[in-house]
Protein backbone atom coordinates (compact mmCIF):
# COMPACT_ATOMS: atom_id res chain seq x y z
CA UNK A 1 0.00 0.00 0.00
CA UNK A 2 1.12 3.46 -0.96
CA UNK A 3 2.87 5.38 2.29
CA UNK A 4 0.23 8.29 2.93
CA UNK A 5 3.08 10.92 3.58
CA UNK A 6 0.15 13.93 4.50
CA UNK A 7 -0.66 12.37 7.27
CA UNK A 8 1.92 13.23 9.27
CA UNK A 9 3.12 15.95 7.50
CA UNK A 10 0.44 18.26 5.79
CA UNK A 11 2.79 20.56 4.92
CA UNK A 12 5.16 18.44 2.72
CA UNK A 13 4.39 19.74 -1.08
CA UNK A 14 6.43 17.23 -2.63
CA UNK A 15 8.25 13.87 -2.19
CA UNK A 16 10.43 11.57 -4.50
CA UNK A 17 8.42 8.42 -5.19
CA UNK A 18 8.35 4.75 -7.27
CA UNK A 19 5.50 3.77 -9.82
CA UNK A 20 4.44 0.24 -8.60
CA UNK A 21 2.04 0.01 -11.74
CA UNK A 22 -0.85 2.09 -13.50
CA UNK A 23 -4.45 0.95 -13.34
CA UNK A 24 -6.57 -0.42 -16.18
CA UNK A 25 -8.12 3.10 -15.89
CA UNK A 26 -4.87 5.05 -16.50
CA UNK A 27 -4.56 5.70 -12.91
CA UNK A 28 -1.22 6.24 -11.15
CA UNK A 29 -0.54 4.34 -7.97
CA UNK A 30 2.66 4.98 -6.01
CA UNK A 31 4.89 3.68 -2.92
CA UNK A 32 4.52 6.81 -1.30
CA UNK A 33 2.15 10.14 -1.79
CA UNK A 34 1.90 14.02 -0.41
CA UNK A 35 -1.73 13.69 -2.49
CA UNK A 36 -4.69 13.58 -0.17
CA UNK A 37 -7.23 11.08 -2.01
CA UNK A 38 -10.66 12.67 -1.69
CA UNK A 39 -12.58 11.68 1.38
CA UNK A 40 -14.16 13.29 4.27
CA UNK A 41 -15.71 15.65 2.40
CA UNK A 42 -12.50 16.79 1.40
CA UNK A 43 -11.57 17.20 -2.56
CA UNK A 44 -9.01 14.90 -3.37
CA UNK A 45 -5.45 17.07 -4.45
CA UNK A 46 -4.37 17.90 -8.03
CA UNK A 47 -0.51 18.69 -9.38
CA UNK A 48 1.87 16.82 -11.08
CA UNK A 49 4.01 13.69 -11.07
CA UNK A 50 7.13 14.39 -12.90
CA UNK A 51 4.85 16.15 -16.29
CA UNK A 52 1.82 14.08 -15.81
CA UNK A 53 -0.75 16.72 -14.69
CA UNK A 54 -2.68 15.14 -11.92
CA UNK A 55 -6.72 16.42 -12.04
CA UNK A 56 -7.50 14.67 -8.75
CA UNK A 57 -6.76 11.61 -6.28
CA UNK A 58 -8.86 9.44 -4.90
CA UNK A 59 -8.87 6.00 -3.33
CA UNK A 60 -9.98 2.66 -5.55
CA UNK A 61 -13.17 1.31 -3.93
CA UNK A 62 -12.05 -2.42 -4.64
CA UNK A 63 -8.36 -2.55 -3.49
CA UNK A 64 -8.24 0.67 -1.41
CA UNK A 65 -4.91 1.80 -3.23
CA UNK A 66 -4.44 5.90 -4.18
CA UNK A 67 -5.31 6.38 -6.75
CA UNK A 68 -2.96 9.72 -8.76
CA UNK A 69 -5.72 10.71 -11.97
CA UNK A 70 -4.30 11.93 -15.07
CA UNK A 71 -5.54 14.47 -16.77
CA UNK A 72 -6.86 13.21 -20.50
CA UNK A 73 -3.96 12.95 -23.13
CA UNK A 74 -1.22 12.81 -20.90
CA UNK A 75 1.61 10.25 -21.35
CA UNK A 76 1.98 8.02 -18.17
CA UNK A 77 5.28 7.02 -16.70
CA UNK A 78 6.04 3.26 -16.39
CA UNK A 79 6.26 0.45 -13.47
CA UNK A 80 9.31 1.38 -12.05
CA UNK A 81 10.16 4.73 -12.57
CA UNK A 82 11.68 7.27 -10.39
CA UNK A 83 9.18 10.03 -10.05
CA UNK A 84 8.93 13.55 -8.25
CA UNK A 85 5.07 13.80 -6.85
CA UNK A 86 4.04 17.71 -6.61
CA UNK A 87 0.84 18.89 -5.20
CA UNK A 88 -0.90 22.34 -6.43
CA UNK A 89 0.36 23.75 -2.91
CA UNK A 90 -1.96 27.06 -3.37
CA UNK A 91 -5.24 24.92 -3.35
CA UNK A 92 -4.25 22.19 -0.85
CA UNK A 93 -3.44 25.33 1.27
CA UNK A 94 -7.05 26.42 1.06
CA UNK A 95 -8.71 23.26 1.44
CA UNK A 96 -6.40 22.65 5.31
CA UNK A 97 -7.76 26.04 6.22
CA UNK A 98 -11.18 25.58 5.24
CA UNK A 99 -11.11 22.10 6.83
CA UNK A 100 -9.44 23.60 10.34
CA UNK A 101 -12.22 26.24 10.12
CA UNK A 102 -15.12 23.32 9.61
CA UNK A 103 -13.58 21.71 13.28
CA UNK A 104 -14.06 25.58 14.85
CA UNK A 105 -17.68 25.46 13.06
CA UNK A 106 -18.10 22.05 14.91
CA UNK A 107 -17.06 23.61 18.08
CA UNK A 108 -19.24 26.62 17.80
CA UNK A 109 -22.70 24.52 17.17
CA UNK A 110 -22.93 21.79 19.41
CA UNK A 111 -25.41 19.26 17.27
CA UNK A 112 -24.60 16.34 15.53
CA UNK A 113 -22.91 16.70 12.43
CA UNK A 114 -25.39 14.91 9.33
CA UNK A 115 -23.10 15.93 6.07
CA UNK A 116 -20.31 17.99 5.23
CA UNK A 117 -18.02 19.58 1.67
CA UNK A 118 -14.60 21.65 2.01
CA UNK A 119 -13.88 24.16 -1.19
CA UNK A 120 -11.22 25.95 -1.51
CA UNK A 121 -14.14 29.36 -1.31
CA UNK A 122 -16.84 28.03 0.41
CA UNK A 123 -17.61 25.07 2.79
CA UNK A 124 -20.35 23.56 4.88
CA UNK A 125 -21.54 21.72 7.56
CA UNK A 126 -24.91 20.03 7.94
CA UNK A 127 -26.23 19.87 11.68
CA UNK A 128 -28.96 17.91 13.13
CA UNK A 129 -29.96 21.07 15.27
CA UNK A 130 -33.04 19.64 17.05
CA UNK A 131 -34.76 22.40 18.62
CA UNK A 132 -32.05 24.74 18.79
CA UNK A 133 -32.28 28.03 16.74
CA UNK A 134 -28.99 29.07 14.67
CA UNK A 135 -27.62 32.76 14.47
CA UNK A 136 -25.41 33.22 11.27
CA UNK A 137 -23.95 36.54 13.66
CA UNK A 138 -23.28 34.19 16.96
CA UNK A 139 -21.73 31.71 14.91
CA UNK A 140 -19.62 33.99 13.02
CA UNK A 141 -17.93 35.58 16.26
CA UNK A 142 -17.45 32.19 17.79
CA UNK A 143 -16.09 30.87 15.22
CA UNK A 144 -13.45 33.96 14.94
CA UNK A 145 -12.96 33.73 19.16
CA UNK A 146 -11.23 30.75 18.06
CA UNK A 147 -9.53 31.50 15.25
CA UNK A 148 -7.93 34.26 16.94
CA UNK A 149 -7.07 32.44 19.99
CA UNK A 150 -3.64 31.37 18.43
CA UNK A 151 -4.59 27.49 19.23
CA UNK A 152 -2.07 24.38 18.07
CA UNK A 153 -3.87 21.90 16.27
CA UNK A 154 -2.27 19.03 16.61
CA UNK A 155 -3.01 14.78 16.20
CA UNK A 156 -2.86 11.43 17.83
CA UNK A 157 -3.48 8.06 17.73
CA UNK A 158 -5.96 5.77 19.43
CA UNK A 159 -6.67 2.07 18.72
CA UNK A 160 -9.96 0.94 17.04
CA UNK A 161 -10.94 -0.23 20.57
CA UNK A 162 -10.31 2.88 22.48
CA UNK A 163 -12.50 4.27 19.62
CA UNK A 164 -15.45 1.77 20.29
CA UNK A 165 -15.42 2.76 23.89
CA UNK A 166 -15.71 6.43 23.36
CA UNK A 167 -18.44 7.30 20.85
CA UNK A 168 -19.05 10.48 22.23
CA UNK A 169 -15.54 11.62 20.35
CA UNK A 170 -17.72 10.99 17.40
CA UNK A 171 -19.79 14.12 15.95
CA UNK A 172 -20.65 13.12 12.29
CA UNK A 173 -24.16 10.94 12.48
CA UNK A 174 -23.60 9.99 8.86
CA UNK A 175 -19.86 8.64 8.49
CA UNK A 176 -17.94 6.21 10.36
CA UNK A 177 -14.46 7.17 11.98
CA UNK A 178 -11.67 6.58 9.48
CA UNK A 179 -9.75 3.35 10.70
CA UNK A 180 -5.98 2.93 9.34
CA UNK A 181 -4.52 -0.77 10.12
CA UNK A 182 -6.44 -0.92 13.80
CA UNK A 183 -6.38 2.84 15.01
CA UNK A 184 -7.72 6.14 14.78
CA UNK A 185 -6.50 9.39 14.20
CA UNK A 186 -8.14 12.30 16.38
CA UNK A 187 -7.43 16.16 15.16
CA UNK A 188 -7.12 18.08 18.80
CA UNK A 189 -7.79 22.43 18.16
CA UNK A 190 -6.15 23.50 21.38
CA UNK A 191 -6.75 22.24 25.26
CA UNK A 192 -10.25 22.17 24.47
CA UNK A 193 -11.61 23.84 21.24
CA UNK A 194 -12.50 20.71 19.53
CA UNK A 195 -11.81 16.88 19.66
CA UNK A 196 -12.67 14.17 17.32
CA UNK A 197 -11.47 11.69 14.68
CA UNK A 198 -10.57 13.04 11.21
CA UNK A 199 -8.65 12.14 8.12
CA UNK A 200 -8.35 15.85 6.59
CA UNK A 201 -5.50 17.61 6.27
CA UNK A 202 -5.15 20.45 8.46
CA UNK A 203 -2.63 24.04 9.46
CA UNK A 204 -0.52 23.62 12.36
CA UNK A 205 -2.57 26.80 14.45
CA UNK A 206 -6.00 28.20 14.03
CA UNK A 207 -4.03 31.91 13.40
CA UNK A 208 -3.60 30.50 10.29
CA UNK A 209 -7.18 30.24 8.95
CA UNK A 210 -8.04 33.62 9.16
CA UNK A 211 -11.10 35.64 9.56
CA UNK A 212 -14.26 33.29 8.67
CA UNK A 213 -17.76 34.09 8.37
CA UNK A 214 -21.14 32.53 8.30
CA UNK A 215 -22.60 33.44 4.83
CA UNK A 216 -25.36 31.33 4.87
CA UNK A 217 -27.71 28.84 6.77
CA UNK A 218 -30.21 26.74 4.77
CA UNK A 219 -32.87 25.12 6.19
CA UNK A 220 -32.95 21.20 5.04
CA UNK A 221 -35.60 19.59 6.74
CA UNK A 222 -37.53 19.79 9.50
CA UNK A 223 -34.07 19.47 11.95
CA UNK A 224 -31.08 19.82 9.38
CA UNK A 225 -29.97 22.92 8.98
CA UNK A 226 -27.17 23.66 6.62
CA UNK A 227 -23.97 26.29 7.59
CA UNK A 228 -22.00 27.77 5.20
CA UNK A 229 -18.72 29.79 5.44
CA UNK A 230 -16.39 31.81 3.79
CA UNK A 231 -13.46 33.67 4.81
CA UNK A 232 -13.91 36.64 5.74
CA UNK A 233 -11.28 38.06 4.17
Amino acid sequence: MTEELFREDAYLKSCDAKVLKINDLGGIILDRTVFYPTGGGQPGDSGKIGDVEIATTVYDRDTGEIVHVPSEGQILPSEGDAVTASIDWDRRYLHMRMHTGLHLLCAAVPCGVTGGQIGAAKSRLDFDIGDMTLDKEEITAKINEFQQGNHDVNSSWITDEEMDANPELVRTMSVKPPRKGGRVRLMHVGDAVDLQPCGGTHVKNTSEIGRLRVSKIENKGKRNRRVNIVFDE
